[in-house]
């Protein structure tokens, strides 16, 4: 029994022997190899992204970033103002087909008796013409024909256009005033009612004058409606025009005096202020564009009140213009929306009626369609070919 028991004691000191020997050995692993220094660049992108500073100093604000600026508007060449008439003459295949063919059909019977010129009458009233005007063109027509007796097509063609250009008034003077006065620009005021197309214009305008060698400022005196400040400053940005704004609701009067007076001190050539679009039958309204006449006139007279009237509208916008023209002595009319009418001979009623000449026509949408009118290329456009 007791050389068991001593033999347990030799066998446990044995283990625990050995324990103490291999441990140490477990402990103690031998150290990694050391890895290459990383090269600079290395480095550079090893570093971390936002250095941690040292204790007892303050972080340096994280810089923004600057804002992203808008990329400018590319400044645009108008088409040349000369010609446009001559070049957008399809635009009046309506009216044509209403005052030219259909007259060409009439004229070119064999025998015209009374009813054939009551069709002729018919037809020309049909095209907005008027009363008066048809009258006399009626009347020329059947004298000419009775001294040609047979007529050729070309023939007709000739006369037809001949009457119309002498309906059309070709004496009127219909340039724009828009030159510069030494030491001050020249003014011009764009009036008209709701939904003629006023504001448009006014940018189609700016583009006519650019193209004609002028520098132009718009005035935005339309307070009422943001929008049409914004499109207006839209339509002066793509000509790299200055446009002066007034704040919302503020007096247009106001607006229109700073934008003449900031062109005279910018040195541009004409002032082009597009104005709210009125009823003509609401006097507050009226008033007001007659203040604004009154106050921009502190700079120098204004040179050029153009009524926009939309070719749509028909014989209402005679009474839009009679009533304009008590206002603000309007100069000349633009016509607007011509090219989506048949009733052509409206320009011919607007000159007969008031005496103002229609200096501007509007042609289609795009910003080149407005055309300074020509009363041979316009009757010749109207009438069109022989056929």
């Amino acid at each position: 029994m007791e050389y068991v028991v001593v033999a347990v004691i030799v066998v446990l000191a044995a283990l625990v022997g050995a324990a103490v020997l291999v441990a140490p050995k477990l402990r103690k692993r031998p150290p990694a190899p050391p890895e290459a220094a990383p090269e600079a660049g290395e480095r550079a992108a090893q570093a971390p992204a936002t250095a941690t500073p040292a204790r007892g100093t303050q972080a340096p604000p994280a810089e923004e970033a600057p804002p992203t600026a808008a990329a400018p508007v590319p400044i645009e060449e108008p088409e040349p103002s000369a010609g446009r008439l001559v070049r957008l003459r399809a635009r009046l295949s309506r009216s044509q087909n209403t005052l030219g063919r259909g007259l060409l059909s009439l004229l070119s019977r064999d025998h015209l008796d009374d009813e054939d010129w009551e069709e002729v009458e018919e037809t020309l009233l049909s095209a907005d013409v008027g009363l008066e005007a048809t009258a006399e063109i009626v009347e020329r027509l059947r004298e000419r024909t009775m001294v040609l007796g047979a007529r050729g097509p070309e023939e007709l063609r000739t006369l037809l256009t001949e009457e119309l250009v002498a309906a059309l008034d070709p004496k009127l003077d219909r340039a724009l005033r828009t030159p510069r006065h030494g030491d001050r620009p020249s003014v011009m005021l764009v009036v008209g009612v709701n939904g003629s197309g006023k504001t448009t214009t006014c940018g189609k305008i700016a583009r006519v004058l650019v193209a004609d060698g002028r520098s132009v400022l718009l005035g935005a005196a339309d307070t009422f409606r943001a929008a049409a400040t914004e499109q207006l400053a839209t339509w002066a940005e793509r000509v790299g025009a200055e446009v002066v704004r007034g704040a919302e609701r503020q007096d247009p009067a106001s607006v229109a005096f700073d934008a003449v007076r900031r062109g005279r001190e910018a040195g541009v050539d004409a002032v082009l202020i597009d104005t709210a679009g009125r009823l003509q039958n609401k006097i507050g309204l009226m008033d007001e564009l007659g203040k604004v006449k009154r106050v921009v006139s502190k700079h120098g007279e204004v040179d050029e009140t153009l009524l926009v009237l939309d070719a749509t509208t028909g014989q209402n916008g005679l009474e839009q213009a009679r009533v304009f023209t008590e206002v603000v002595d309007v100069t000349g009319v633009a016509l607007t929306k011509l090219d989506g009418t048949a009733k052509g001979g409206i320009v011919i009623a607007v000159q007969r009626k008031l005496g103002i000449p229609v200096k501007l026509v509007g042609l289609g949408e795009g910003p080149d369609d407005l055309a300074p009118f020509d009363p041979e290329q316009f009757a010749d456009a109207l009438v069109g070919e022989a056929s």
